[in-house]
């Protein structure tokens, strides 16, 4: 079992989770392959030690444990386990501050997904 970043990470990559992960099993890409890797963070599922302290800090409300991932946003669960194939393209970012969203950001972000949340 491991953890799953969605979309809702996409273009937001707020990089909080990075932060506070135990292991450094949180990436970005760092390709040019930006069809596959859209911008968003990953997890790698063979170095998730599933102890869950990454979803709370997501201020988009983007991490859900695999068991969990909506149904929307099933694609995700495999799109985060293709880091594992394209390791060389990615890495555990600087983190850099950024301005938490406000409640209004977080739902117009989940209703462009098509997540009710």
């Amino acid at each position: 079992m491991a953890w799953v970043i969605t979309r809702l990470c996409r273009d937001c990559v707020d990089q909080a989770c990075v932060e506070v992960c135990p292991v450094d099993c949180i990436y970005g890409y760092d390709g040019s392959d930006a069809e596959t890797f859209p911008n968003q963070l990953y997890i790698d599922p063979e170095e998730c030690i599933n102890c869950g302290v990454c979803e709370p800090e997501c201020p988009w409300e983007a991490i859900f444990e695999d068991e969990q991932v909506p149904e929307v946003f099933q694609e995700d669960t495999p799109l985060n386990a293709k880091c594992v194939d394209a390791k060389d393209d990615f890495s555990v970012p600087e983190v850099e501050e950024k301005d938490k969203p406000s409640p209004e950001q977080i739902e117009a972000n989940k209703q462009k997904w098509g997540y009710a949340g």
